[in-house]
């Protein structure tokens, strides 16, 4: 069990008492979670929620305004829990997912499973819904470069030329695929899905807004570390036919973006998490160039 922050346990009985108007805890639980501290709370009347702390430095980073769009169209459209409170500052009181068993890897290596993540992106996907949040994956490249230089993180020696690499492929997947924007997630790892039962919910919209939807599935294959089979098998639920080749370069760039806009995301974090960033990023860093020379390869 990960340990309480101290600090933070008069904000979650502050946000309790202003929204539900009871403080009242049994129990506080603190959940996982790589920037923001997650709380599973217990009522002594039984009432179970979740509350979320924004971690140190997500200012930079995530627009909470836009979050709140992108979480309350999820509600919606029937993906994720309910949504008690949301503050300007990203303090968020979610109902809790009772008897919710937290996505792994291997969990998410389930033909059941697969069919159920790709229902859930279709749902977003073709919702028709334009939040009016954009999710620009090379502006957000760009943004992350900026933060790095102004925080001195070294970066990548061969970064420019891995870069140009990257843009190359852009062009080539933007004339063949023409990606059209929908409604994202953005950020689909593991443990952003939880399952209760026979339902399957994806929870956490900080990164979510107006993106091509491939990406959604790229990371899911990315982060379950899907081998070729499920991928398939992922890519035949989504697009509900058998995919192509032309599918399966767009996926691959796609699975290529990825880890390029998440290694500069891992390297802003650097300052704040140390080392575990440093190796997260330069694992990321390594896969994008390993399926960069497989595109080429195509």
């Amino acid at each position: 069990m990960r340990e309480i922050i101290k600090e933070d346990v008069p904000k979650i009985e502050k946000l309790l008492s202003d929204v539900l108007g009871s403080s009242d805890c049994a129990a506080i639980e603190r959940l996982g979670g790589l920037t923001n501290h997650t709380y599973h709370v217990s009522m002594k009347d039984g009432a179970e929620y979740v509350v979320r702390i924004p971690g140190e430095g997500t200012e930079e980073m995530i627009v909470r305004g836009d979050e709140k769009k992108s979480t309350e169209l999820a509600c919606r459209v029937g993906v994720d829990a309910k949504m008690l409170f949301f503050g300007d500052d990203g303090t968020k009181l979610t109902e809790y997912i009772k008897d919710a068993v937290t996505m792994s890897g291997k969990a998410l290596h389930d033909d059941g499973r697969i069919e159920k993540v790709a229902e859930i992106f279709k749902k977003m996907h073709t919702c028709g819904e334009d939040t009016g949040v954009p999710f620009d994956v090379f502006d957000m490249a760009a943004n992350y470069e900026r933060i790095i230089g102004d925080m001195n993180v070294p970066m990548f020696p061969d970064y420019a030329e891995e870069k140009a690499r990257v843009m190359k492929i852009k062009e080539i997947v933007d004339r063949e695929a023409n990606p059209v924007l929908v409604p994202c997630h953005n950020d689909p790892l593991c443990e952003n899905w939880v399952e209760s039962g026979d339902r399957l919910y994806l929870v956490d919209w900080e990164y979510a807004g107006m993106n091509d939807g491939m990406w959604d599935v790229a990371d899911v294959s990315i982060e379950a570390n899907f081998e070729p089979e499920y991928d398939e098998k992922l890519l035949r639920a989504y697009l509900g036919r058998e995919p192509d080749f032309a599918d399966m370069r767009h996926f691959l760039a796609s699975k290529i973006y990825v880890d390029f806009l998440w290694t500069l995301w891992a390297k802003t974090r650097v300052p704040f998490d140390g080392q575990p960033m440093e190796d997260w990023a330069a694992e990321r860093y390594a896969r994008m160039k390993e399926n960069i020379s497989a595109f080429n390869a195509l």
